[in-house]
């Protein structure tokens, strides 16, 4: 099967990592982007919108090369892939292209494609129409649980203080930096050790499981998510997790010990201090078992098979 993938930041590393366990089944992925440069240590684009009618034929020459369909990945890229009328087209759908400003395109796009994939089930509910859920899948080998004082050492963090993992840019207005700071700073009260909200971006991402294993916990306070990547990531670590009610976390998390998912802020500093009180790690691995990277490529290939 040859596939044209349509992308607006082919940088971002679970679409790399799809594009990887898919061709290692055997399917032939192309990658194509618009003109312009995608920022995306902040989260959002340079594009303009002549960039994009600029990829328009771009894209419909290349569409003519043998290809079984096309798939558009992130919600901008859909106009494009649905310019050409000869090929099925299957879009994904990231989070922000629905969730946020531009998803009433990824809307109306979405209606006229013949097969959809989300990242949740609320997603799916804001999508409001027959899709699939396919949560983007988690190198469960990469990311698994090591010493913790071994991971600390390695990074340079104070052995005996309480290390709590931030792992976005603070500028993404999105995640929501300053909640984070003040319920790390409530938890902080009820803790007796020294507390470090530790801010993490822009490393490779082999070297974020040793920035999570030398975590206590991760806290996330995202304005709205769709299935986010670092939770997964902690939970493959065992690394606890506190968080804002978004996206699938809430699902994800059910049952996961020690945990806390919350749009409370009292609630969450309590479970951060539950958990920087008497650091343990939580059981999330298992919870995770059934998103791995190969288990993904599957249903995607699935997916795959069922427009062609």
């Amino acid at each position: 099967m040859k596939v044209l993938n349509l992308v607006s930041n082919e940088d971002a590393r679970f679409f790399e990592q799809q594009r990887t366990v898919l061709e290692r089944r055997g399917v032939n992925c192309e990658t194509m982007k618009p003109p312009g440069d995608h920022v995306a240590r902040e989260d959002m684009t340079e594009r303009t919108a002549g960039d994009y009618l600029k990829f328009v034929p771009q894209v419909l020459t290349e569409s003519r090369e043998g290809y079984d369909l096309v798939h558009a990945n992130y919600g901008l890229t859909a106009p494009m892939a649905l310019a050409q009328l000869r090929l099925p087209v299957v879009l994904s759908l990231w989070g922000t292209d629905l969730m946020g400003e531009y998803g009433w395109l990824s809307k109306r796009c979405a209606r006229h494609c013949d097969a959809v994939i989300v990242m949740s089930e609320e997603m799916a509910r804001e999508l409001g129409q027959p899709c699939h859920v396919i949560p983007h899948g988690i190198d469960m080998d990469r990311f698994a649980p090591r010493p913790t004082a071994e991971a600390r050492a390695e990074v340079g963090w104070d052995p005996d203080a309480r290390h709590v993992l931030f792992p976005y840019p603070p500028s993404q207005d999105v995640k929501d930096h300053p909640r984070a700071h003040r319920i790390v700073e409530r938890a902080s009260e009820r803790v007796d050790a020294d507390v470090e909200l530790q801010v993490v971006y822009g490393v490779p991402h082999a070297e974020v499981a040793t920035y999570m294993n030398a975590a206590d916990a991760l806290v996330l306070t995202s304005k709205r998510e769709g299935s986010p990547n670092s939770v997964k990531e902690a939970m493959s670590c065992n690394l606890p997790v506190v968080s804002a009610d978004v996206g699938d976390v809430r699902d994800r998390l059910d049952g996961v010990s020690p945990s806390t998912v919350s749009d409370d802020d009292e609630e969450l500093a309590a479970g951060l201090a539950d958990v920087l009180a008497d650091p343990r790690p939580s059981d999330g691995r298992e919870a995770i078992r059934d998103i791995s990277l190969d288990r993904m490529a599957e249903r995607i290939e699935g997916v795959y098979e069922s427009v062609t």
